[in-house]
């Protein structure tokens, strides 16, 4: 079976950094696209990759803003084309209200919930709740039909130290997770540091760790080593543009 990708739209933590994007992912396999997260930015990076109207489903992970409010743009964008079936947009309770496009008819709105599994195409998305205040999803990417050995893609979205991608279950061979500041910083806010972020990556025996959601005061360079450290080998840090397998 042909390999799945991730492609980065943007990764910035809180708010885009000078001509960074917030937080933003394209999920594509043989038959799915897939929108994961909406941050301020990643629109625009979105068009330059992928034709909007193929999109199959937009999720997003929680209600702060660097997560979502491009949904607002693609919603415009949509308003300018041809009647068509809506888009499905998968969030947690609360997020839809925020959205100015709650009831127009380009998006069908769906609340998701911790255990959820959802089917889009061939991909199937399992939810589960992690440690950030607001309502917030981690979310697994599996394959639908392939080989006994595959391996998921989990997205850690925003999360403390108090969640643990074993929750989600063993085989991950990409875990997208969120390292915001280094250690020097932790206790501060309910994020990862580069370390918190490699700890858990190791323990839960995933097979490749890429690092995003940096804060943009935050030097990339430490940030990825003692992730990396932590991890026990090398680890992949997200910036727009980057495409990974899966």
């Amino acid at each position: 079976m042909a390999p799945a990708t991730l492609s980065v739209l943007g990764c910035d933590g809180a708010h885009p950094g000078a001509g960074g994007a917030a937080s933003g992912y394209l999920v594509r396999s043989a038959a799915a696209t897939l929108w994961l997260d909406a941050g301020s930015g990643t629109f625009a990076r979105l068009q330059e990759i992928c034709y909007p109207g193929t999109i199959d489903a937009v999720v997003l992970s929680h209600e702060h803003p660097d997560h979502w409010i491009d949904i607002e743009s693609f919603a415009a964008w949509l308003l300018f084309q041809t009647a068509g079936e809506p888009v499905p947009v998968l969030a947690p309770a609360g997020l839809r209200e925020h959205s100015y496009f709650a009831d127009h008819r380009a998006l069908q709105w769906s609340e998701i919930e911790a255990g959820a599994e959802i089917d889009v195409h061939d991909l199937r998305l399992r939810f589960e709740e992690t440690d950030h205040g607001p309502p917030t999803m981690a979310v697994r990417f599996d394959r639908l039909g392939g080989d006994e050995d595959d391996r998921a893609l989990v997205y850690s979205a925003d999360t403390g130290p108090d969640w643990s991608v074993e929750s989600l279950g063993e085989g991950i061979g990409t875990f997208l997770c969120e390292a915001s500041f280094t250690k020097e910083g932790e206790g501060a806010l309910r994020h990862l540091s580069g370390r918190q972020a490699g700890i858990m990556a190791h323990a839960a025996g995933v097979g490749e760790l890429v690092i995003t959601h940096r804060f943009p005061t935050v030097g990339a360079e430490p940030l990825a080593l003692e992730a990396a450290e932590a991890f026990g080998r090398p680890v992949y840090q997200a910036a727009p543009g980057l495409t990974f397998e899966w």
